[in-house]
């Protein structure tokens, strides 16, 4: 049997606890900084944010419900904050103004390489069986 798969989800799940740890450093705030606001961190699982018109087009999408970019992390995670009364039009967006992914979560990206994976498997041990 192929530990692949687990490993790979091993992995990923490993990343995903040292962003999270990492976003926690990154974050910190003061009792004054709260105060009337609330964040959030827009992610994605591929470096969508690497280009300029994307990031550009995310903030214009989340300034509709308040949020302001505070910060680019990486080409994979924005902070974006919002004044608590904004939370007051929520119900009039077309999108989710607390979504925090875009495109594959993680857990989508771990089950397609898992199926990949599989798939290669699969196909190897097909051939090495027809090859003799």
């Amino acid at each position: 049997m192929s530990y692949v798969p687990f490993i790979a989800a091993s992995a990923a799940a490993a990343a995903a606890a040292r962003a999270a740890e990492e976003e926690e450093d990154m974050a910190k705030y003061s009792r004054e900084d709260m105060d009337g606001w609330e964040f959030k961190i827009v992610r994605t699982y591929t470096p969508r944010f690497r280009d300029y018109a994307t990031v550009q087009s995310i903030c214009q999408e989340e300034a509709r419900s308040g949020w302001e970019l505070v910060e680019k992390f990486d080409d994979y995670r924005l902070r974006f904050k919002r004044r608590v009364e904004r939370r007051s039009n929520d119900h009039l967006q077309q999108i989710d103004p607390y979504r925090t992914q875009l495109g594959f979560s993680n857990a989508k990206a771990v089950l397609l390489a898992v199926g990949i994976t599989v798939v290669a498997l699969g196909v190897t041990i097909f051939v090495m069986l027809t090859a003799h």
